[in-house]
């Protein structure tokens, strides 16, 4: 796929030069395929922003140039990913917890203490 310099993303003057209908076509169908292939939207969900937030959402939306829903789909599917991740970072490290491969506390202190120090210690296991 061409890069978005190519396609006429990026512009560094104001005034840019005519484009030909096919140039802008093929902008279009870009964003378009990678908008539909990333983000088949199929479920509809409403939610309730304080008024700050939805200030806020509104002004990002006009400064971006995508519609407010993109940007929720965009934030939520973050967060989403974030928390399934942490989530399960702290499975596992319960699950090491129950199957004993716990660190004392003394052991992590003496690392801790050992930081910045010319004898720094590795992490212990």
């Amino acid at each position: 796929m061409p890069g978005l310099a190519a396609l006429g993303f990026l512009h560094t003057a104001p005034s840019t030069s005519i484009q030909s209908s096919s140039a802008r076509a093929l902008r279009v169908s870009y964003c378009a395929k990678m908008y539909t292939s990333e983000h088949a939207m199929t479920e509809t969900l409403s939610i309730r922003l304080d008024a700050g937030t939805k200030r806020r959402l509104d002004a990002l939306s006009k400064r971006s140039k995508r519609s407010k829903s993109f940007l929720a789909a965009e934030a939520i599917a973050a967060y989403i990913e974030s928390e399934e991740w942490q989530l399960g970072e702290i499975q596992a490290g319960i699950a090491e917890l129950e199957s004993g491969q716990e660190v004392s506390h003394e052991k992590v202190s003496k690392w801790l203490s050992s930081w910045g120090k010319s004898n720094a210690t590795k992490a212990p296991r």
